[in-house]
């Protein structure tokens, strides 16, 4: 495969999935980190980037949050990359950034083309149902609600870049790498699962602590978990299963685990790669508990072959905020429902 593969990613776990569908596909490729501006974030793809180096791929670095010009400055200096690409990888289809840099591919690309998209997590689910069904993208906490002035504006943008997602014969291929389960395929679409081959192959088997590790979530950051209620659910977990460490989302915020390592006394792990990596390179607790969220699906992937069991805590509606649509609770639910190799706590 030659080097006009390019991937873009806006978080550590696309480009861990980034270097997993590499190394299925035993290809090299440029990969564009369209930064964002969270530390935690930055850091942790610092050193995924170091890992992707290490492994043969080129990384451009972009600054595509820093300042009102940066997206010019960013879009612009990608043309020619774009004008040259024979297959785009992208990690989230939901990203307004990545819509426009499809939109502008289509525009200005040259021949037939490519189009593969990896795992952002459960996202992913929420994506291949919308595509099948032919509605507009929207992230799924945000479903429910009337768009908004800046949705409305980038309608345009962001139904050509559906369009584009959309297999059409004898004009774009469409493939999906991915380690969520999928129940509606779009026609046209096709599937590779993703059995995190790199990972297995690059770390462990880790060595075991006897406890419990318990994985933090973004639930409450994103608007959909009232934080008392959470704190209180983290806390019954860690009392019931002997958790001693919380491993924290990266957009958890400092405040909130603050409070968790005072009123829990859990050891707040801030990860520097994705927990993936982590738990392969271990140390590890025999059990890792988890509220529905990626790992839930990756983890018992990942850690195949070990004695590691996850376990999910399924959300209790009574925990939401108001005006949490029934879409997100049924979400919610779904990402537990249907994580195999787990058990329900």
């Amino acid at each position: 495969m030659s080097s006009s593969t390019l991937c873009f990613v806006e978080s550590p776990v696309q480009l861990l999935n980034v270097l997993e569908w590499a190394h299925h596909a035993q290809a090299t490729a440029t990969v564009v980190v369209l930064s964002p501006n969270d530390p935690m974030t930055r850091g942790q793809l610092r050193r995924m980037a170091e890992l992707a180096r290490a492994e043969g791929h080129l990384v451009r670095w972009e600054e595509a949050r820093g300042g009102a010009s940066a997206p010019f400055r960013t879009i612009g200096g990608l043309a020619g990359p774009l004008r040259s690409a024979d297959r785009v990888v992208i990690g989230d289809p939901f990203s307004r950034y990545v819509q426009l840099l499809l939109t502008l591919h289509t525009f200005i690309g040259r021949g037939a083309r490519d189009l593969v998209v990896v795992d952002d997590g459960t996202a992913t689910m929420e994506f291949v149902s919308q595509l099948a069904r032919g509605e507009r993208l929207v992230r799924w906490h945000r479903r429910g609600g009337r768009p908004g002035p800046r949705d409305i504006a980038f309608g345009p943008v962001s139904s050509a870049a559906r369009r584009r997602l959309t297999p059409q014969e004898g004009r774009s291929k469409v493939s999906l790498f991915t380690s969520m389960p999928v129940d509606e395929a779009p026609d046209g679409v096709d599937i590779t699962a993703n059995d995190y081959a790199w990972t297995r192959a690059r770390f462990g088997p880790p060595r075991l602590t006897r406890g419990a590790d318990l994985v933090g979530t973004s639930l409450v950051e994103t608007g959909v978990v009232d934080l008392d209620r959470y704190l209180e659910a983290v806390r019954g977990l860690a009392a019931a299963h002997g958790a001693t460490r919380y491993f924290a989302h990266r957009r958890e915020s400092a405040e909130k685990l603050h409070r968790l390592a005072v009123e829990t006394g859990l050891q707040i792990v801030r990860p520097d790669l994705p927990l993936e990596l982590i738990a392969r390179r271990g140390p590890i607790g025999r059990t890792i508990l988890s509220f529905p969220s990626t790992v839930v699906h990756t983890l018992p992937i990942a850690l195949a072959g070990t004695d590691v069991k996850v376990a999910v805590c399924e959300i209790d509606p009574a925990w939401l905020k108001q005006g949490v649509s029934d879409h997100a609770q049924g979400f919610l639910a779904g990402i537990a429902g249907s994580a195999r190799g787990v058990r329900t706590v």
